[in-house]
């Protein structure tokens, strides 16, 4: 299991990572007027990706934890419901792939900051402790 939360660790930086260049290239082209192309597809694509990952291997160390005696403790499983909510507004910019560039630029960053807005609650949501 070590394994695994070790792997979990790392793909946050790269989501990190992608998200940064996802939102400076989408904030770029919305305020320059570029066209969305093959690497904002990319982006996106990628981004919503490792969310993805990062969900899968999440889920995969909360239900062994909760197997292995750790039980599903409150502060694990508001973690998930919010990252779960995150991987949801990380695909939502499919739904632009026919729009207008401005506008698909503008709502796919939207999209990679609330998604990124959901991680941040996600993770203070690992913060809280029962009684403090």
């Amino acid at each position: 299991m070590d394994i695994l939360l070790t792997i979990h660790s790392v793909v946050r930086w790269a989501i990190i990572l992608v998200a940064v260049i996802a939102v400076v290239k989408f904030a770029l082209g919305w305020l320059r007027g570029g066209q969305f192309g093959g690497m904002d597809r990319g982006l996106a694509a990628g981004f919503s990706g490792l969310m993805d990952l990062q969900g899968a291997l999440g889920l995969i160390l909360l239900v062994w934890g909760g197997f292995a005696g750790e039980g599903l403790p409150l502060d694990r499983i508001l973690h998930a419901v919010s990252m779960m909510a995150a991987i949801a507004t990380s695909h939502q910019s499919a739904r632009w792939k026919n729009a207008p560039d401005q506008l698909r630029y503008r709502n796919t960053l939207l999209t990679v900051l609330g998604a990124l807005v959901l991680v941040f609650v996600g993770l203070a949501m690992l913060r809280l402790k029962p009684g403090g």
